[in-house]
């Protein structure tokens, strides 16, 4: 999607998901009517993708989830995103999902890690479909760890890319890297700043090319009050600060709300000001870095 305000971003639709709770309420009662609603207004509002979650109900009501795919796909022909890490309702859906009312586009599958690799068995029977690969995770001798720097989620990113080249034949263009952007009120280890840095060396490295970057926005402003110091909303000037300077490195993709007014922020904005210095800060420091985005 091409927004009016200068960013050029894939937008994957985020609302069909019971974490909002006006969402939940629809699930709750079984609404179709409503969440086909929410599905028009999102691929009106200019999303690419809509990712689909119904909450843990799809773990033992396959129905329902079966439902609610065929569901969207009457009212939309936006593809959608499947977004559970059950490689058993991941198989659901992709068997429901039907390519010809989405101009046979492909669905994407979200999301696989280096542990949860089974969702890639599903590629061969119910394929070709796009991949969300969460780069924040590694696997070492069996054991999940996660990624702290941008030099494991970038040796993460290169090892996930070559194995989904050589025992699939993906392209590059079919996968999407979370890079994951943490909520800054938690950050006391230089996250943000490896997620910004490995989104540059992805980009950079020829091997990678044509690889799509990509995070969610809602974490960053968790916990933060509405207000910024500079009296404006504090959680969308915080998601439009790491945009301003995540899209300049190669960051393409967004898992987003489509109607979200996110805008570059000229270089003396206060929120993107503070979030610069809060970049730089780990600890103590991160933390009283922070408070500056709400405190004068």
């Amino acid at each position: 999607m091409t927004d009016p305000n200068g960013f050029n971003l894939i937008v994957i639709g985020d609302r069909i998901n019971p974490g909002f709770k006006s969402v939940k309420a629809l699930f709750d009662v079984e609404d179709i009517a409503g969440i086909q609603a929410v599905a028009v207004k999102q691929a009106q509002a200019g999303a690419s993708y809509l990712d689909v979650n119904i909450g843990p109900r799809a773990l033992t009501d396959h129905d329902f989830m079966a439902k609610i795919v065929r569901a969207i796909q009457e009212v939309v022909t936006v593809p959608l995103c499947f977004d559970f890490p059950s490689a058993a309702v991941q198989e659901v859906c992709l068997k429901t999902y039907d390519r010809a009312r989405a101009a046979g586009r492909s669905p994407m599958v979200n999301s696989v890690t280096e542990h949860r690799w089974d969702l890639m068995d599903l590629y061969r029977p119910f394929g070709p479909f796009k991949v969300v690969v969460m780069a924040s995770e590694r696997v070492e001798d069996g054991v999940a760890k996660s990624n702290r720097n941008s030099d494991e989620i970038v040796s993460t990113v290169r090892g996930v890319a070559r194995r989904l080249q050589g025992d699939f034949g993906m392209p590059m263009d079919d996968v999407f890297i979370d890079v994951s952007v943490n909520a800054v009120v938690a950050d006391t280890t230089g996250l943000n700043r490896a997620a910004l840095e490995a989104i540059r060396m992805i980009r950079s490295d020829p091997a990678l090319a044509g690889i799509h970057i990509m995070g969610g926005l809602t974490n960053i402003g968790q916990q933060l009050p509405a207000r910024a110091a500079d009296g404006s909303d504090l959680k969308l000037s915080l998601e439009c600060a790491f945009l301003t300077l995540a899209v300049p490195l190669g960051f393409d993709a967004v898992m987003a709300t489509p109607w979200r007014p996110y805008r570059p922020l000229p270089d003396d904005n206060y929120v993107l000001t503070v979030y610069r210095n809060f970049l730089q800060q780990t600890g103590s420091d991160a933390l009283r870095a922070v408070r500056k985005l709400y405190r004068a």
